[in-house]
């Protein structure tokens, strides 16, 4: 399997449990890896062989803008559910981050990985 990556895509959305969180836009960092064989890309140089990385980039950023999640772990699992249903991926892990949200660290957030089911 190959991996095609998009790192620190970072976008503003409504995020957060708490009643002053919900009236402003916060950062959202987001770097996914994104399951795919880019063999038949390498040979035809078409974007339509491998994942448009813009395109997902592009669709990650509308869906968390218009979002108003409490949980970045909501945004997360959401973000990822989009990207198995509108592109032809196989495996996706996804890193979310919320940069400042505790005092004395960088960023908080989580780190998920998961495999498309193929029935």
């Amino acid at each position: 399997m190959d991996i095609v990556f998009i790192k620190e895509l970072c976008i503003e959305t409504v995020i957060g449990i708490y009643d002053w969180e919900r009236e402003i836009k916060q950062v959202v960092c987001v770097d996914l890896e994104l399951g795919t064989d880019i063999s038949k890309a390498s040979g035809s140089e078409d974007i339509k062989d491998t994942i448009d990385y813009k395109a997902v980039a592009k669709r990650t950023k509308s869906l968390i803008q218009e979002s108003k999640f409490l949980l970045v772990e909501t945004l997360a699992e959401e973000t990822i559910k989009m990207i198995f249903k509108e592109f032809n991926i196989t495996y996706v892990k996804g890193r979310f981050s919320k940069p400042g949200a505790v005092t004395g660290s960088k960023e908080v957030g989580v780190l998920i990985e998961r495999h498309k089911n193929v029935s």
